[in-house]
């Protein structure tokens, strides 16, 4: 399987003139874009073309051929260089993009195995332990579930799976487990 490159971005933080720590000269320090790819989760900074004007939030296309406001993708980002406006630009960002694609989400819930001889992947997710896991694999069997209002409605008690899956996503992107589930 050939590794999908990120084709779209959402800004998180947008540094017009560069990181605040860089000593360089302020006509040697270029703009710099933070974000986060929309299909894997990657935290990616990117150098914007000389007019572009961006904002957070904003989709840019980063993929192959002609951009219109991405000069380039400088690299990957580690999440201790997100600087304070693009860590909560993420938690939105994260919740936008599963909000975006619940099918993908629900067919994680409807399809997760075990990951060892004692653990599945569904207790990742936070607030899912064994009891909740395990009446989860027992209703998707009489009938996959259709949406996350459908899980919660089969399923006493059940911490909003959508949150659980955003906060998963979140801690991947910040390296807290080394089981990644969502993120690449």
């Amino acid at each position: 399987m050939e590794e999908s490159k990120e084709e779209q971005a959402i800004i998180l933080d947008f540094l017009p003139n560069g990181y605040p720590f860089d000593n360089r000269p302020m006509f040697r320090k270029t703009a710099i874009v933070q974000a986060l790819g929309t299909s894997h989760f990657s935290l990616l900074e990117l150098i914007p073309k000389k007019e572009a004007a961006l904002q957070s939030m904003h989709v840019v296309y980063i993929g192959e051929g002609k951009r219109d406001e991405i000069h380039h993708v400088s690299g990957k980002l580690l999440p201790e260089k997100l600087t304070e406006t693009a860590k909560h630009a993420l938690v939105e960002a994260v919740k936008e993009l599963v909000a975006k694609d619940k099918a993908k989400y629900i067919e994680f819930f409807n399809k997760a195995g075990a990951i060892t001889t004692r653990m599945h992947q569904m207790e990742l997710l936070p607030g899912i332990g064994k009891k909740h896991m395990w009446e989860i694999v027992e209703k998707r069997q009489d009938k996959p579930f259709e949406s996350f209002e459908d899980m919660r409605a089969r399923i006493k008690l059940l911490p909003d799976p959508e949150k659980a899956v955003v906060k998963r996503i979140i801690s991947e992107i910040n390296n807290e487990d080394k089981h990644k589930l969502f993120v690449r």
